[in-house]
């Protein structure tokens, strides 16, 4: 090698040598968590609720009788998700119940009263507003495409941390299980179709969104289950996007989620003498004795003298079964209700798409 070109190829060292190191590092930092995180973070709210309990002094029923009960003001907070740019927010329905007044922070410290546009509490989903326009907004991602085991973020308002940065705190893991189903609470609501994740979730979380690695809401961060009661064991789980989308619409636009359906159909129940003395192969099921016209269940196949077995899995002995199935699925109008019968001695699976009662 010449002197000359020696030179040349020292300087090319010299010159990029130290500071092309150090700009690939820092390129190396930037990974897609971390624009994710960037994305979706100025979304991300803290909601603070003012409520009004009601407390009795004594536990005494005469006491009870005589003086009424006493109204403490007490605070909370949850978290939420902007989810248009003029100013929709969606949470849980828990993180606001019984709020007299709702407050919601975004990241840099901007305050905002908050209007309740509408609730649900079988889905543990509600949706507020907020007055302006131009807000930032999360991407609503698909959560029928979901991957085990890919990268998740849980963004929120952790025991009430946003208030000490103005920003959300994200906490990263995967998607550990999906179709979670824990059916319908004593609270009412109706926990289905989760997505289990191993990210931390904790107190505070509640309402806030779960997001994937290209930064799109896919989950709200709903429930945590807790060895000690007081934060993330590891095993969280959220309401998946696209339900949570259906609800918000329907809010947006009514107040309220409409639970009316209708099938068309009419079952009697039948006796265990009867399935013994017809010999079937199975030992439960309901008889068809009715269809109405052009109703769900003539369009979809059924006819008088079937007999359901189960309604999305799930063994049937009664019409109150059948809308059991339903009510714990929460399916609603054009819904989709798998049946299986038995019709001249075989089996048959039908799809029943729940009509409406308009």
């Amino acid at each position: 090698m010449s002197r000359t070109k020696l030179v040349i190829l020292l300087n090319v060292i010299i010159v990029l040598g130290p500071n092309h190191s150090q700009g690939s590092i820092a390129r190396s930092r930037e990974t897609a968590i971390t624009q994710a995180i960037k994305k979706v973070g100025p979304a991300v709210a803290s909601i603070n609720v003012m409520q009004k309990i009601s407390l009795y002094p004594a536990s005494d029923p005469i006491f009870r009788y005589f003086f009424p009960p006493e109204i403490y003001p007490m605070k909370s907070s949850g978290s939420g998700v902007v989810i248009s740019p003029d100013g929709y927010v969606l949470t849980n329905t828990h993180v606001i119940e019984n709020a007299s007044k709702i407050t919601v922070t975004l990241s840099g410290g901007n305050e905002y009263d908050a209007d309740v546009v509408g609730v649900d509490k079988t889905s543990d989903l509600a949706l507020l507003k907020l007055e302006g326009k131009n807000f930032p907004y999360a991407d609503l991602g698909d959560s029928d495409d979901l991957i085990i085991g890919e990268w998740v973020i849980a963004l929120g308002n952790p025991f009430e941390l946003f208030s000490v940065s103005n920003q959300p705190t994200a906490s990263v893991g995967i998607i550990s299980a999906n179709h979670m189903d824990f059916g319908r609470q004593n609270s009412g609501t109706i926990l289905q179709n989760m997505i289990q994740t191993d990210a931390a979730i904790n107190p505070g979380n509640s309402g806030g969104p779960l997001v994937n690695s290209v930064g799109e809401v896919i989950g709200i961060n709903t429930f945590i289950l807790s060895g000690s009661g007081q934060g993330s064991i590891g095993i969280g789980f959220a309401i998946p996007i696209n339900n949570a989308k259906r609800i918000a619409s329907e809010l947006k636009n009514t107040g309220r989620v409409n639970r009316a359906y209708e099938t068309g159909l009419s079952v009697k129940t039948l006796s265990r003498s009867v399935l013994k003395y017809r010999n079937f192969p199975f030992s439960n099921g309901v008889i068809v004795d009715f269809i109405e016209d052009g109703s769900a269940a003539q369009k979809a196949g059924l006819t008088i003298g079937d007999i359901i077995i189960s309604a999305s899995g799930i063994r049937v002995n009664s019409a109150s079964d059948i809308r059991k199935v339903i009510a714990e699925r929460d399916l609603r109008s054009g819904d989709i209700l798998t049946l299986k019968i038995y019709r001249h001695g075989k089996y048959q699976h039908l799809r029943l798409k729940l009509g409406s009662q308009d």
